[in-house]
Formats: C-alpha cells, sequence, structure tokens
C-alpha cells in the first residue's frame, strides 16, 4: 500500500515595497523551493492563501501581506517498482547518478508500460513514488546509454530542472559519426517535431525550438570521426538530428540515415560491422552540475560501453587516418 503524500506547510510575509508583484510572482520567491507553475495550481486549488483568503495567480501584492500555503505533494503515478538492475555511479540522500545500459527506456508510455527505468527507481528507492515523475530531470533515448541524474527530492528536483534551464549543468557525449570532420564547431539550429513522421525531430525555420550543440573533434579515422559533443540545450534528439543536418549521422542511427550512411572505400568486414551495429553511436560520458544541498560542484565520467568501443578498435585497426 502507497504510504499517504507528504504535506507542506508553509508561511511568509510578502516584504515592504513589493510595487503590485502578482502573487504568482511573489510566491515563486517566498517559496523557492517549488516552481511557478505548481504554485500556480496551488494558488487555483486554495492551496495558498493571501491573508487567509482565496486568491487569483495575478493578484497584487504591495507589501506585509501573509503568504500561507497548506498542500499536498503528488505522487509520482500510478506505476509500479520493479526490481531492474541499476548501474549506479553515486547516490546520497538528495541525488541517483546512474549510468543507464541500452535498450532501457526512461519513462512508461505507448508501447513500454513496464520494463522501463522509472520502474527500477521506484524499486531501488520506494520514496520516489512521492516525487513526480520518479525524479526523473532529464532523457536518454532509449538505445543512447550514459549518465542520468535523478532526484530523490521534490525540492531537489526543482533545483536541477532550473539548473538545465539556466544551463548550467554541463552535459557532454560522445557520439560516433560519419565521415571525415575537420574541426569542431556550434551548431545552432531550431528544431521541431517532424512535419510527416511524428516519431522523428527536424531543423526548422518554421515554429522551432533554440537547439545549440556545440562539438570538438575527439579522433579522426580514415572515413569516420568520433566527436565529443556538449549540450546547451535539450531538445528530444538534439545531437542525432543537428549531426545529420550537417551530413555526418551517428553510426547505427536508424532514424536519422546513420545505418545506411555508408563512408565508401571501407572494408567488407567494416561495412559489415557498421550495418549491424544495432543502435545510434552515443554516450552520455560526462555530466556536471551543483549539488542542491552541499551547493558544491559535482561531476562524474562514465566509460564509453564495450560495444562502442569495439567499433572504435575496429576503425583504428581497418580504418586508420592517412
Amino acid at each position: 500500500m502507497s504510504s499517504p503524500n507528504p504535506t507542506i506547510s508553509l508561511a511568509a510575509t510578502v516584504p515592504q515595497g513589493a510595487g503590485g508583484a502578482r502573487v504568482d510572482a511573489m510566491a515563486s520567491q517566498l517559496f523557492p523551493d517549488y516552481s511557478r507553475a505548481r504554485l500556480q495550481t496551488w494558488i487555483k486549488e486554495g492551496a495558498l492563501t493571501l491573508d487567509g483568503r482565496p486568491c487569483k495567480p495575478k493578484d497584487k501584492c504591495f507589501g506585509g501581506e501573509s503568504l500561507a500555503l497548506e498542500a499536498a505533494l503528488e505522487p509520482a503515478g500510478d506505476w509500479v517498482a520493479e526490481a531492474i538492475a541499476l548501474d549506479i555511479v553515486y547516490e546520497d540522500d538528495t541525488l541517483l547518478v546512474i549510468n543507464k545500459p541500452a535498450g532501457l527506456v526512461v519513462h512508461p508510455g505507448a508501447g513500454n508500460p513496464t520494463g522501463t527505468l522509472l520502474n527500477a527507481l521506484l524499486h531501488h528507492c520506494p520514496s520516489l513514488e512521492q516525487v513526480p515523475r520518479a525524479g526523473i530531470v532529464h532523457r536518454l533515448d532509449k538505445d543512447t546509454t550514459g549518465l542520468m541524474v535523478v532526484a530523490k527530492t521534490p525540492q531537489a528536483q526543482i533545483n536541477l530542472v532550473r539548473q538545465l534551464q539556466k544551463r548550467s549543468v554541463k552535459r557532454e557525449y560522445d557520439a560516433l559519426v560519419v565521415g571525415k570532420l575537420i574541426a569542431g564547431g556550434t551548431v545552432d539550429q531550431p528544431m521541431a517535431r517532424h512535419p510527416t513522421q511524428r516519431t522523428k525531430m527536424a531543423v526548422t525555420d518554421v515554429g522551432g525550438k533554440e537547439a545549440i550543440t556545440r562539438y570538438s573533434v575527439s579522433e579522426r579515422f580514415g572515413h569516420y570521426t568520433l566527436v565529443r559533443c556538449s549540450l546547451a540545450t535539450g531538445r528530444t534528439h538534439q545531437i542525432r538530428v543537428h549531426m545529420a543536418w550537417l551530413k555526418h549521422p551517428l553510426v547505427g542511427d536508424k532514424t536519422y540515415g546513420g545505418n545506411r550512411q555508408l563512408a565508401a572505400g571501407i572494408s567488407s568486414e567494416l561495412r559489415n560491422t557498421i550495418l549491424t551495429f544495432p543502435r545510434q553511436a552515443l554516450h552520455a560520458t560526462h555530466l556536471e552540475l551543483v549539488h542542491p544541498v552541499l551547493k558544491e560542484t559535482m561531476a562524474w565520467h562514465a566509460e564509453r560501453p564495450e560495444d562502442f568501443e569495439q567499433i572504435l578498435n575496429q576503425l583504428a585497426e581497418e580504418d586508420p587516418l592517412v
């Protein structure tokens, strides 16, 4: 049986000289552990009051008023805990950093109601039932490997989301791409859902959201390049789409052409390896952020998985840079 949802009981006085600030804006300043959107919901539900009375998010504060919050935190959802092994890189009372394997879906959805990272997290840490989305603040594609951070408290989750919004979280990825890249650069191209293929994303000039990927060359082979990509934004499939836009799709990327675009002049053995690589060659190798409680910068590194290393070794032997 699920435990009761934890409750919040907070009060604060609006500082003098508020100057007609909106209640929701003032509440986000006075109760910084909670997002403005969540505070707006609580205002509308009557859980957050102004001088003891229900109010609206747009009501004004001028100074001296009392804001009181009495609310219950929402549970993560109607998901089940499952005993799925996790590769835990770091854990304390606030954070959990994992090294996600290939093939593991992050969040339940259509076609994947169980067997996901979220289900595994609920088994490993049952208290995550009381944190929205079981503490997940960012995602990796099913077949992308590497580092993810999970918040173990609602307050930590809000903090990490704000760090992501401020672009202060450093996320670096190793990606093996088709073709020879001479130098690094930046792709600053907006992205949106593909207009006709709804499971894909695409670079677009109409209605797209800002998407920025910085990349540098880590290692060159004869016909392929290992690059290090750094995300300034976190759009769905961002690295995969941006590298394909550069005409250098990721090796093994069935969605964006990396499994079909083969370099000319490679051996039949290497050609077979490229064609049969079962996923996009993308690994989240470095993660850096400020700990929500300790306020210290922390960083983690995850080595590339064995299948990624094997293809790099084969490239070094059969496709050397000449």
